[in-house]
């Protein structure tokens, strides 16, 4: 079969496109088929926008063989070959794949426990799998594959690395066209090179590779999020929190991280013959805090908030710029609140997460609500009741709103339902960003309780919230979404002076010290460059704002105003520059 899920003959719903997509995926394996004889087929499914699949070829291919093998695709969808289905029990099946040295098939059939297994053909390919497919190949008309990637068998580094090919497959020509339009502006959005062009950040295998080095620019970009962040939080009643990096392993036993998330940590450390661990999460952390002393309902919801550094194991095949790294700080925060409060702090969650959006510059975003499977409730912790409060609030508080969302049944993780928001950036990609997770299960692990107004114990209901996912990957996607073009208030520089010649220079230096004076961020380019040297340079800098001094502007105490992509603005007096840059900055102004 061409993807990793049900292999039996029960069919699956795609949506038309998906479809597309999905026999899309078979048509690249049939033209590898020609061209590559003896290749090994692992999983191909369809994915966003498009599809992959992974391979063991014979020989090793490039980007240089896209077009070759999207050429004989061509080819054969234009044959105009049926999609045809057939069952086989799965002896045969597993014989098909052993007689025809499929490897990678025989290990799935293996693992499969079905009675019979379901094929589809298209001409002289065959490939295991539950469709559905196009009818006819020629409907298969607007594709194009995109690049080549290693990918281990099953993502097991121990296991054979294969080939994987991507592509994109669309309906029709316009959205095809559109879309790769969108990745070629991706391209020269990414913010790999933006950053090391802006001298934002650097990682180096030198220093580890996903361990980030902040660059003066980018801690400049990086504090003025951190104080918005502060600022807003502190706004809507949180309290701020600073917590270790370590903990002893005992803790991680206790939160369930050693059982469940030991893939992701890096390994103990010995101190003082107690094994330690580098923190993968915040969460045991505001625990603590929270049981340092008994808690009444008086003092609930208590909200506590940290940009916490965390590290995480992540394959080196995995790593991505800012947008996968190893260490990273959460702008982690968690709630303890009683049933009465739950839907209040739910909804001061969501209020706070889209004044955030709204400031950074995306107004718009998508919603979706996960809640746990209906059909089979046996798998998820807590009581049903609680449960059932907590969907209902969830879904109340976006109705509340007027959030649009997409419920999704069957994917709230075992210990509470939540909400993720993927805001959509300018080119119109969409980027995960806040989750708010409600959580039944380190409540109970950790004994946590307030005494009621019955004087009882009550366990807590815990909300673990992130709203910009971590600083590492939100500053790239905010890389990405201006094309490293940031508004003033959060531009390393907001001003670069060009002073004309020599002789203006010393009133230039003056008019940088004064603008200083006022908190503003201003630069000099103090060069023997000619003017529209400099201007270009200020503009490759993407610096806000270009102050010119000529003779002119040091007869009159002015300088000559030039704004990035709208050009000349005339001139100003030193403190109405400064009063117009201040109220960008102060406004937070876009």
């Amino acid at each position: 079969m061409s993807d990793d899920a049900s292999y039996d003959f029960e069919p699956r719903e795609l949506s038309p496109v998906e479809t597309i997509r999905h026999s899309a995926a078979h048509l690249m394996a049939s033209a590898v088929e020609v061209l590559f004889p003896g290749t090994k087929f692992a999983i191909g499914p369809h994915i966003d926008h498009g599809f992959y699949y992974d391979m063991e070829l014979p020989s090793p291919v490039s980007e240089d063989d896209l077009e070759r093998i999207e050429k004989q695709m061509r080819k054969i969808a234009k044959g105009n070959h049926k999609f045809e289905h057939s069952l086989l029990p799965r002896d045969e099946a597993l014989a098909w794949a052993r007689e025809t040295g499929q490897d990678y098939k025989v290990e799935l059939i293996e693992g499969i426990d079905a009675p019979m297994i379901s094929f589809y053909k298209h001409g002289t390919f065959t490939d295991m799998c539950a469709g559905p497919h196009v009818r006819y190949s020629k409907k298969l008309k607007h594709f194009k594959l995109t690049r080549i990637a290693g990918a281990y068998w099953r993502g097991d580094e121990k296991r054979q690395m294969l080939t994987r090919i991507y592509g994109v497959a669309f309906a029709t020509k316009d959205d095809l066209e559109a879309h790769l339009h969108q990745l070629e502006e991706a391209k020269k959005r990414d913010h790999r090179r933006i950053g090391k062009d802006l001298e934002l950040f650097r990682i180096t295998q030198e220093y580890g590779g996903g361990l980030v080095l902040w660059l003066p620019n980018g801690a400049f970009v990086r504090k003025q999020i951190e104080d918005f962040w502060r600022e807003q939080h502190l706004a809507h009643g949180y309290e701020l929190l600073f917590t270790p990096h370590i903990a002893p392993r005992t803790l991680w036993d206790r939160s369930g991280h050693t059982e469940h998330y030991t893939d992701s940590m890096y390994a103990p450390m010995e101190i003082d013959s107690e094994a330690y661990q580098l923190k993968p999460m915040n969460c045991p952390f505001h625990i603590g805090v929270y049981r340092g002393r008994k808690r009444t309902y008086r003092e609930l919801p208590i909200r506590y908030a940290e940009l916490g550094t965390v590290y995480r194991y992540e394959r080196s095949g995995a790593l991505h710029g800012l947008m996968r790294v190893r260490g990273f700080t959460q702008d982690d925060a968690h709630l303890f609140c009683t049933p009465e409060t739950l839907e209040e702090e739910l909804g001061g969650c969501l209020d706070i997460a889209q004044l955030m959006y709204r400031t950074f510059g995306f107004p718009d975003y998508k919603v979706e609500l996960s809640v746990r499977d209906s059909q089979d409730t046996s798998k998820y912790q807590g009581d049903d009741a609680i449960w059932d409060l907590s969907e209902k609030t969830l879904a109340k508080v976006l109705d509340d709103r007027g959030i649009e969302y997409k419920r999704i049944e069957g994917e709230a993780a075992f210990y509470g339902p939540k909400i993720d928001v993927k805001v959509v950036d300018a080119i119109g990609r969409t980027w995960q960003l806040t989750t708010i997770q409600l959580d039944f299960n380190q409540p109970e692990r950790f004994d946590l309780s307030y005494v009621g107004s019955d004087n009882t114990g009550h366990r807590p209901i815990m909300i673990h919230r992130a709203l910009l996912g971590s600083i590492e990957r939100f500053f790239g996607i905010l890389i990405e979404h201006y094309a490293g073009d940031f508004p003033p208030w959060l531009a390393p520089q907001q001003a670069r002076v060009l002073p004309v010649s020599v002789k203006s220079l010393e009133y230039a230096r003056g008019v940088v010290k004064e603008l200083r004076s006022r908190g503003l961020r201003i630069d000099l380019d103090d060069s023997d460059e000619k003017l529209g040297y400099k201007i270009r340079r200020a503009e490759l800098d993407k610096i806000p704002y270009s102050l010119i001094i000529g003779a002119r502007e040091v007869d009159n105490g002015t300088v000559g105003v030039r704004k990035r992509k709208e050009g000349d603005l005339g001139a100003m007096t030193i403190a109405e520059f400064g009063d117009r840059l201040a109220h960008d900055v102060e406004t937070r102004s876009r």
